[in-house]
């Protein structure tokens, strides 16, 4: 049927206004803009819930911290076989060595225990290194401004040790009780002939049952810190040369006219600086596992005092004795601190860069 002239819909109104634009968009497009512009006055209104998060969460301290904790849950879990391979490889005396090689020591883990028997300890040890590295980033932060001088950008060698080892001590005495839990529950399901175990159907105590057992029936509070001063001795120095080393080896790998070293450059600034602290300090760290299972029966030592355990040592097992393990864990070290320091610095300039004064997101 024919329709009249008169039938017609005018495509514009009879006043000869335009239609609006936004009524020739389509529903998609629509409610696309519609979404832009409430985030957007959300970010600009400075009373709203998301313009006062991404404000504090772009904050340089807050920002450490929560990439701080990202960084450490990557590092452990990617090196977690490894971790584990080390603590047995220190726990483990000069007699009855039930861990040799590190293929022939990963494949009887293998073995033995499954797969399981590679990340055994890592959910508690990722439960201490959250909040471990967390505490470390944002107190480095802060004791780094604490000691800049006035006028100055960057600390110099001497206070970059200085608040990386003050980072190293509030992180590992906050953590520490988690920490001596993690060494326990690493050995507990290990094939070590000192302890008579076979690394196969063992009943895996949690956590909480764990500190508690050591609490009821090792000594009470101070039985979740035995260990606390050879661990200080060795972490403060530890971290006061890891941030050192890493931001000096930052500076001189950063390209003429950039801010940072590009991805590889920090991977590289990472796995270096880990390996130069790792292998200054690590009978320090040999010496903390130890006491932390001094009270265990079966492991061939019993220790009186720090300078007792390194004599005991040496006699005993020799000066290599003090680096038992390192190979793993230079092994580890690389990996871990290239991935730690790459996580770290990903996270945290994501933050910063929410910041509502500064960003356009």
């Amino acid at each position: 049927m024919a329709i009249s002239k008169e039938q017609d819909v005018p495509l514009i109104p009879k006043d000869d206004k335009p239609i609006p634009q936004s009524a020739l968009q389509t529903p998609i497009a629509a409610s696309a803009n519609l979404a832009s512009s409430m985030t957007s006055s959300a970010t600009t209104d400075t009373g709203s819930l998301v313009y006062k998060t991404r404000h504090y969460v772009s904050q340089q301290t807050v920002a450490a911290f929560i990439a701080g904790g990202v960084a450490g849950a990557v590092s452990r879990t990617v090196v977690s076989p490894l971790e584990r391979l080390k603590i047995l490889y220190q726990v483990q005396g000069s007699g009855g060595a039930s861990y040799t090689g590190i293929g022939a020591s990963l494949a009887k883990m293998w073995k033995e225990e499954g797969w399981r028997g590679f990340l055994r300890g890592n959910g508690t040890n990722c439960i201490r290194i959250v909040p471990y590295s967390a505490v470390q980033f944002s107190s480095y932060t802060i004791y780094k401004d604490f000691l800049m001088e006035e006028g100055q950008t960057q600390l110099n060698t001497q206070r970059r040790l200085l608040a990386g080892g003050m980072a190293g001590v509030t992180s590992v005495v906050a953590t520490y009780p988690l920490d001596i839990c993690r060494t326990r529950l690493s050995i507990h399901t290990a094939s070590l002939e000192a302890l008579g175990k076979t690394g196969q159907h063992l009943k895996v105590p949690g956590m909480w049952e764990t500190m508690v057992h050591m609490y009821k029936h090792e000594g009470g509070v101070l039985a979740l810190y035995r260990g606390l001063i050879p661990t200080l001795a060795g972490v403060a120095p530890y971290v006061g040369l890891n941030f050192a080393c890493y931001e000096q080896i930052r500076e001189w790998m950063t390209p003429p006219g950039e801010k940072a070293p590009g991805p590889l450059g920090k991977l590289a600034c990472g796995a270096m600086s880990g390996a130069i602290a790792q292998t200054f300090t690590y009978p320090f760290d040999l010496l903390r596992r130890r006491f932390q299972v001094n009270t265990m029966s079966g492991l061939g030592f019993k220790y009186n005092s720090i300078w007792h355990a390194i004599s005991s040592i040496v006699r005993q097992e020799g000066l290599r004795g003090m680096y038992k393990g390192i190979v793993p864990n230079l092994l580890k070290v690389a990996p871990s601190m290239a991935s730690s320091w790459f996580s770290y610095e990903l996270v945290k300039d994501f933050l910063m860069s929410l910041d509502p004064k500064e960003s356009n997101l």
